[in-house]
């Protein structure tokens, strides 16, 4: 049996999250699923707005105290809530407080506003000087659109990604997945405080880490970079080969639904043409959809179901998967056996699914399983942990510097 505590190798690791939305509590989730213990700081009045984004799974009293939201749920399990009002300097002094018993510091503002406040990265460094600062913002530290609002679309608008993204007679067409906000943002981050960490660990040194997210999600498109970049003709929708450029790497409408061929090397398309009896199409590989060519491979495709294209693949081994709906996908045998739903036990609601750790350690993936915190729902414990006493916590609530439940 693999050992649980392999699961869980940033134990020990302490992470101050300040941000809110998508980004950056996805980065602290990342962090939490691995063992880290993740303080999430919330302001005193709506605090992180993913709390409030529906749908609901409890009742009216849950949807008032913040607790039921199930988009927030999923980004914040395995993590704590203090509530603090930084407009105020006694929740900044105790921000400064907490900063000191802290690894990692995760934030998610427009530049300098924290430095406004008095409470930026050279105000957290004087008190903790090994430690790592992550930044995450649209546009970057410096630049001049630093500070711009903006958006995942924005992002990927202003990175190149989208305008090579969909059929070339038609308009961009935005993912699904929020590329630019996890792929450019959350997970670039997640990369770098890991390896300020390292950084740390051997020379002592804490690290101020900016991360854009428009940055990161052009470093997404490295291969046709590299082809722009050597001199060839500028690529548009449907002019990049694995965006729907070659018809043997695309969807295909089936009998009952949609299924993806991704033959892309010559022996996959081979075992493909020959096992649906159609050698004549083996030397189309590479042309563009739109023509004769395309036309004939997907009336092959609309020939069969989904189901049955599975066992064809089963059999000629040839890369023609089902487009799952992402219910199917959820409940697939795929995700079962691969363990990629944790089971959350949310109280007041009960066992809640989710969608699990991504990775695993010595065979064993991520166990942690602790509901997202109730808004505010550890602040008094942790101003305890702080040296405050009740009569000082209760002054700093009636004040409006913090605030509980």
């Amino acid at each position: 049996m693999p050992d649980p505590s392999a699961t869980q190798p940033l134990a020990g690791v302490k992470v101050l999250d300040l941000s809110r939305l998508l980004p950056g509590p996805f980065c602290s989730l990342l962090l939490a699923d691995l063992g880290a213990d993740v303080l999430k700081v919330e302001d005193t009045g709506l605090g992180d707005y993913v709390r409030w984004a529906p749908p609901y799974l409890g009742d009216e009293d849950d949807k008032q105290r913040g607790v039921a939201s199930a988009q927030f749920n999923a980004l914040n399990r395995n993590k704590r809530s203090v509530r603090l009002n930084l407009k105020d300097e006694r929740a900044r002094e105790v921000l400064l407080k907490l900063v000191g018993g802290h690894d990692i510091v995760l934030e998610s503002f427009r530049p300098g506003v924290l430095d406004k406040l008095g409470v930026g990265y050279a105000a957290m460094k004087a008190v903790k000087p090994d430690l790592v600062y992550c930044s995450i913002t649209g546009y970057g530290q410096d630049g001049p659109y630093r500070d711009r609002a903006g958006h995942d679309m924005n992002y990927l608008a202003l990175g190149g990604m989208l305008a090579l993204t969909g059929a070339s007679d038609g308009p961009p067409v935005q993912n699904a997945g929020q590329v630019a906000d996890i792929g450019g943002g959350a997970q670039m981050a997640a990369i770098a405080i890991l390896a300020a960490l390292h950084r740390r660990t051997t020379t002592g040194e804490g690290s101020e880490i900016d991360i854009s997210m428009t940055d990161g999600a052009m470093s997404w498109l490295a291969m046709p970079a590299g082809r722009t970049l050597a001199g060839e003709q500028p690529l548009r929708r449907g002019g990049v080969e694995l965006a729907g450029c070659w018809l043997c790497y695309m969807p295909y409408e089936a009998a009952d639904g949609w299924v993806s061929c991704g033959a892309l090397e010559p022996k996959f398309w081979r075992a493909f043409c020959e096992g649906a009896g159609r050698p004549d199409l083996i030397e189309k590989q590479f042309e563009s959809p739109g023509g004769d060519a395309w036309s004939a491979v997907a009336e092959v495709f609309r020939s069969r179901t989904r189901d049955e294209w599975a066992a064809f693949n089963a059999e000629h081994d040839c890369c023609i998967e089902p487009v799952l709906e992402i219910e199917e996908a959820l409940e697939s045998d795929l995700a079962r056996d691969r363990e990629m739903l944790v089971e959350v036990n949310q109280p007041g609601i009960g066992p809640v699914r989710q969608l699990a750790a991504p990775f695993k350690f010595d065979g064993a993936r991520p166990k942690r399983a602790e509901p997202a915190p109730a808004f505010g729902q550890h602040t008094a414990s942790v101003l305890a942990d702080l040296g405050y006493d009740e009569a000082a916590i209760a002054d700093l609530r009636e004040s409006g510097a913090v605030a509980g439940e």
